[in-house]
């Protein structure tokens, strides 16, 4: 029962979480259509340029072969883009094929040539260029060429006309070109998936078409195809979420690609109108027209004029009624105006009474002010006596102690003194008495034991005072104690100015140096100073606040 219970509430986490991310994705999708439709003109640039760019090749340095292949990257670059462009460049190419008596050329350019054609509603120009093309003289990629126009030449020819003839044709030609295409190409996987979407079976596309998304980000047509093929999935099976995400995807693609030949907008533009948000079932069917128009596509115009006129009614319609509400709207606030003024008025005669109080309380406000200001001073103030007489204390409490410990040990230090020189004086060892009374090393040891506890104390109450007064000097006088060091005589005289001990005179008798010595120190101190010397001595009875 327990790894029942916990694998359901893995299986709902598991759940919620892919929930909330597919939405987030969802969110993005939508937020990242918004940019790029406002970046459209942007992207239009970028081909023209690119387009620029390959005008730009002189082609009195080309060779009929070199010109005919930058005229077929000018016809890729303005098939989907400005058919009159792309028929200019294909039927250049044909006399250049002709030119160098090149059949595949010449079969090429002449498909190529039906296809535009067919896009721009020249459907007899186009169906006489390929009756006169006799298929069993083409090669096999050729063949597939042939019979992918024809597939598009009905499906163009449908748009005006939706006989179940035409229907028919498209299906035997796409069948053809299945026929001679590589399995493994995405050229068959996509036709293949738009022939079981004709034929009814829109789980087997669907379930393809999402393993080509992947496969074909790098081609931004393919891409703009595949999802819009699953959007058309996801409208006949009633899943308006998935249907305007692959819209989207397929637009956004399209957009980037400056792909004015599109259908992803036009379906974007009747997929919102359903749902009722008519405001971007405008923006969408606008940029449509603009495209189809831009391109020259008639088919699509044919397309679009179908339910144009109804999603533009629909917008009539909503901004008639938002007009009426505006209007409304501006009744109700000159309405409320009108009494706002009359509480304006009331208000001002308050105020004015009300004037005469503020003035007042101003002036008691800003007495106070000053006076919260002296009292902050003055806290202030207390504060750092307090900080300096609570260290005061600490200071004493730590050299009292330190003190009766001395002292202490001193007593018992001169004790052991006495009775040494008691038994010598007993035992009549006047020599050695005499000896001992004349040795300056007793003081020595006691004045080296005095300072060492100085040092220690002193470190005890401010450890970090040797780094600190260090940071005071530029760093090449910095202070480097000798091993076994807690202070030298420098060190030691700024210690206890530390400690309040600031005259001069002090200071040498404690250390038992001279006072120009003491001095001396004091000053060439100053001199390495990496401060203001004047406030040099200031900042050391700063150092290391307890």
């Amino acid at each position: 029962m327990n790894s029942l219970r916990k694998n359901t509430i893995l299986l709902f986490f598991l759940f919620v979480f892919t929930s909330l991310y597919s939405q987030n994705k969802k969110d993005s999708v939508y937020a990242e259509l918004d940019q790029v439709m406002k970046k459209r003109s942007d992207y239009v640039k970028q081909k023209e340029e690119r387009i620029a760019g390959l005008k730009n090749l002189r082609k009195e340095y080309l060779s009929v072969l070199q010109e005919y292949s930058l005229n077929e990257e000018l016809y890729k670059e303005y098939q989907k883009f400005q058919l009159d462009s792309a028929i200019h460049y294909v039927k250049t190419n044909l006399q250049l094929a002709e030119k160098m008596q090149r059949k595949d050329f010449v079969q090429t350019s002449l498909l190529q040539l039906a296809t535009l054609y067919s896009s721009t509603g020249m459907y007899r120009e186009s169906e006489e260029i390929l009756q006169n093309i006799n298929k069993e003289n083409l090669s096999k990629e050729a063949l597939a060429d042939y019979y992918e126009a024809y597939s598009l030449f009905f499906s163009h020819y449908a748009a005006n006309n939706l006989q179940e003839e035409y229907i028919q044709q498209i299906r035997i030609y796409r069948d053809s070109l299945l026929s001679l295409l590589n399995p493994s190409s995405l050229r068959y996987k996509i036709n293949e998936a738009e022939n079981d979407i004709a034929a009814g079976n829109p789980e087997k596309a669907e379930k393809n078409l999402l393993a080509l998304l992947e496969k074909t980000k790098n081609t931004p047509q393919d891409y703009a195809m595949n999802c819009y093929l699953l959007g058309n999935i996801y409208r006949e099976r009633g899943e308006p979420g998935k249907e305007i995400k692959y819209y989207s995807l397929s637009a956004i693609a399209d957009i980037k690609s400056a792909i004015k030949d599109n259908a992803s907008l036009q379906a974007l533009a009747l997929s919102y109108y359903e749902r009722g948000d008519i405001d971007k079932a405008n923006e969408f069917i606008q940029a449509a027209i603009e495209d189809a128009m831009y391109c020259k596509v008639q088919f699509r115009t044919v397309l679009i004029s179908e339910f144009n006129t109804i999603i533009n009614a629909a917008y009539q319609e909503k901004e008639t009624k938002r007009k009426e509400q505006l209007q409304l709207s501006l009744l109700l606030i000159s309405v409320l105006s009108f009494f706002l003024l009359l509480a304006i008025g009331y208000v001002y005669k308050q105020m004015r009474k009300v004037s005469g109080i503020r003035e007042e309380l101003s002036k008691t406000n800003e007495k106070l002010t000053e006076l919260n200001k002296d009292i902050s001073r003055k806290n202030e103030q207390l504060h750092e006596i307090n900080i300096q007489l609570s260290e005061s204390n600490h200071i004493k409490e730590e050299y009292i102690a330190h003190f009766f410990d001395l002292c202490s040990a001193y007593i018992n230090k001169l004790e052991n003194y006495r009775k040494s020189l008691s038994k010598k004086a007993s035992e009549k060892k006047i020599d050695e008495l005499l000896k001992i009374l004349k040795s300056t090393k007793v003081v020595e040891n006691e004045l080296e034991e005095l300072y060492h506890n100085f040092d220690h104390i002193f470190l005890n109450l401010y450890p970090t005072f040797v780094e600190d007064f260090n940071s005071l000097l530029i760093k090449e006088e910095q202070i480097i104690l000798k091993q076994g060091e807690l202070l030298n005589t420098e060190l030691r005289i700024f210690a206890l100015i530390r400690l309040g001990i600031t005259d001069s005179v002090k200071i040498a008798a404690f250390l038992r140096y001279s006072l120009s010595t003491i001095y001396n120190y004091r000053t060439k101190t100053r001199n390495k100073a990496a401060v203001s010397r004047d406030e040099f001595e200031k900042k050391v009875m700063k150092i290391a606040k307890i």
